[in-house]
């Protein structure tokens, strides 16, 4: 039988830009549904899980993190700028856009623009908290202008924190983070365990 994934992610992380595509390839060709779930992870999450921003890890974790980003880059072959100009970018409009697409054009949309926000800020260096710059990525993926006014509604806000309190209950801490029927599958190196669990069904 089919499985269904809890996609949670921030649409501001590097590690879910190094993941989105490869997720997303795996659940097309194991028929998995894609539940997509941008969340709150340094406003909410982090504090009840003992993540910490950035700015706030030990300069030996900082250090790592980078070299770390370097090696799967290189791995696998997707470019990314290593000290973007517009991070750390505050990710909430960007993640209630993505949920205002899902709402109106469904998954396969959700997942096309949440592509266009992690490419914005890891490979072209722009800005997901300017509203222009929002816009231009709707028209770039060919999808309505006036989702960037309905992600402002209170449904989609409403939306964003059901979101982050579901990551919360179900154990999450980290992005991105995988779950099927309960368990998760925390980053993108994760990936082949969850194409076994898909595999096995």
């Amino acid at each position: 039988m089919a499985l269904s994934v809890d996609y949670y992610f921030a649409p501001n992380s590097p590690w879910t830009y190094l993941g989105h595509l490869r997720f997303w390839d795996i659940a097309r060709n194991r028929g998995a549904a894609i539940h997509v779930l941008p969340i709150d992870l340094g406003g909410k999450v982090f504090p009840v899980s003992g993540g910490l921003p950035l700015a706030k890890r030990a300069p030996q974790r900082q250090a790592y993190r980078l070299l770390e980003l370097r090696r799967f880059s290189e791995w696998l072959h997707a470019p990314i700028n290593l000290q973007p100009k517009f991070f750390p970018v505050n990710a909430d409009d960007a993640a209630r856009l993505i949920i205002a697409v899902e709402r109106k054009d469904g998954t396969h949309a959700a997942m096309h623009i949440a592509d266009a926000l992690l490419r914005a800020v890891w490979v072209e260096d722009r800005n997901i908290a300017d509203d222009a710059t929002l816009a231009q990525l709707l028209k770039e993926r060919e999808l309505a202008p006036a989702r960037l006014e309905e992600s402002r509604s209170q449904a989609v806000h409403e939306r964003y924190e059901a979101n982050t309190q579901q990551a919360i209950d179900a154990g999450v801490f980290g992005a991105p983070s995988y779950v099927v029927d309960g368990e998760i599958f925390w980053g993108q190196d994760r990936l082949d365990f969850l194409d076994r669990r898909l595999a096995r069904g």
